[in-house]
């Protein structure tokens, strides 16, 4: 046995240290632990401190695009993923909302490019755009080079309160002719017969002379096999009518969805050549849609203008307008109640 007094003093050195560096290591796990629940609990979007350069440029915004003279509208929505990085959705003046994986921001200026949808052709679209005041300002440059200017003005809450208050019904369509409504341009394939307003073939667009704000709108439709169409609300909102097959699952770009935003919970069509029915109700942005007697979307935020839509003045009432320019489409009731 060594008895050695060197050797035993080295012997306790060698153990005293071992069990300090384990005694670190512990130490050193717990605040790690520590630093990662800290961590964790700053991952909280209800408490995301926005960067001073996006402060302005976060949430909704109703575009006005000047495309060779004409004012179409458009849409954007501007949001903060994570600490610093802006994403978004985007909305043209055809198709149906797009996602927009980054938005870049540089000296005050953003900027983003998406691919093309149903314009076709390869390449990207890229939108540019600043802050001027309370607007936007900015380009949108196709995927064959065309640039136009548009401006934006941020989209409004739409916020009700209390209790609806609904006044008398209205027939929108009165079984005889088109008195009341007017077309969106000559190319009129609709007409009426034998009491059904029935558009033809693919043509102009059939719009209400009257305008409405919040409203409950009843339809009664029939579509042609491969039959698409829609009824947009406030001519800003479609409404999908699309002979989508019965085990699809429900999307919102087919039947009953609100075009490329808000996707029905079920898969309610009664088919082509069948009598189909809408029973909707419209307050503010709240959309519930009733198909068939089923519930399929139930007091759901509408976030902007679909793609289509006749202007991107949401603040202000508009008309009810059924999409007559994709395929063929018949409609035996149209009847609204509006808000008081």
């Amino acid at each position: 046995m060594n008895t050695n007094p060197r050797n035993m003093l080295k012997k306790y050195l060698g153990y005293g240290l071992m069990a300090s560096l384990l005694a670190s290591s512990f130490a050193a796990c717990t605040n790690a632990s520590k630093d990662e629940k800290q961590e964790e609990e700053v991952h909280n979007p209800a408490s995301q401190t926005i960067p001073e350069e996006a402060k302005g440029l976060i949430g909704r915004w109703d575009l006005t695009v000047d495309k060779e003279g004409k004012q179409v509208p458009s849409w954007l929505e501007i949001k903060l993923s994570g600490f610093n990085t802006l994403v978004g959705y985007y909305v043209g003046d055809s198709g149906s909302s797009r996602p927009v994986a980054h938005i870049k921001l540089e000296n005050g200026k953003f900027s983003f490019t998406i691919p093309p949808q149903w314009e076709g052709g390869e390449g990207d679209f890229t939108i540019q755009g600043e802050l001027s005041g309370e607007t936007l300002k900015g380009s949108i440059t196709s995927n064959k080079g065309n640039t136009f200017s548009y401006t934006g003005v941020k989209a409004p809450y739409l916020d009700r309160s209390g209790v609806a208050q609904w006044g008398e019904a209205i027939e929108l369509f009165n079984g005889k002719d088109l008195s009341g409504w007017k077309t969106s341009s000559e190319d009129s394939q609709w007409s009426v017969k034998d009491g059904i307003l029935i558009n033809v073939k693919a043509g102009a667009n059939l719009i209400t002379e009257q305008k409405f704000e919040d409203f409950k709108l009843v339809a009664e439709f029939r579509y042609a096999e491969g039959g698409n169409s829609g009824i947009y609300l406030r001519g800003r909102y479609e409404v999908q009518i699309e002979d989508s097959p019965k085990d699809r699952h429900p999307g919102s770009l087919y039947f009953g969805g609100v075009y490329g935003f808000l996707s029905p919970n079920a898969m309610v069509a009664a088919g082509p050549n069948e009598w189909n029915r809408y029973e909707i109700t419209l307050r503010g942005r709240l959309v519930t849609i009733v198909a068939n007697g089923k519930t399929i979307i139930n007091e759901q935020e509408i976030p902007g203008i679909t793609g289509g839509a006749l202007d991107s003045k949401e603040g202000e009432p508009g008309p009810i307008y059924l999409q007559g320019d994709h395929t063929g489409v018949e409609f035996r009731k149209i009847t609204i109640i509006p808000a008081k």
